[in-house]
């Protein structure tokens, strides 16, 4: 397959009601895509840490948006029925926007600037990065991280 084409938003996927659903109507907001599988084990731990970043910063305008890219929808949705996602869940089985973001390990995130434009990308998913991933997140909603009061 021949992928002439960098990551952006101009791509759609599926909802859990086999919906079509075009990344690009999230266009205004900071938009994280993260691609992964029921059978990726940092995902596991990747989805309550997704949560936790949508319910922080929904309010300033992130969108936090996972497709799936299993084959079987039923392996995708019974890995969903471990977390309370509040963020959109999207699947596309057949890869083609994987292939589209050259996709290279799962998870996989994409942040994108509030005008759709690739900010940074990430593979894997470690606990010592996740200060430098939400950081990226707060520099493209334009919030001040909170700083810890001194103890002088």
């Amino acid at each position: 397959m021949i992928v002439n084409s960098a990551p952006s938003l101009d791509h759609s996927a599926l909802d859990d009601n086999n919906q079509s659903v075009k990344l690009s109507e999230f266009a205004g907001k900071v938009v994280y895509v993260d691609f992964w599988a029921s059978w990726c084990a940092p995902c596991l731990k990747s989805f309550p840490w997704m949560q936790s970043m949508q319910r922080k910063y929904t309010d300033q305008g992130l969108e936090i948006i996972a497709i799936n890219l299993d084959e079987d929808s039923g392996s995708a949705k019974q890995f969903l029925s471990q977390f309370d996602v509040d963020f959109k869940v999207l699947f596309n089985s057949s890869g083609d926007i994987a292939a589209q973001f050259g996709l290279v390990g799962m998870p996989s995130s994409y942040l994108f600037n509030r005008d759709g434009v690739l900010v940074s990308s990430h593979v894997g998913f470690f606990n010592e990065e996740l200060a430098q991933l939400e950081q990226a997140i707060l520099t493209q909603l334009a919030i001040e991280p909170v700083k810890e009061p001194k103890n002088d």
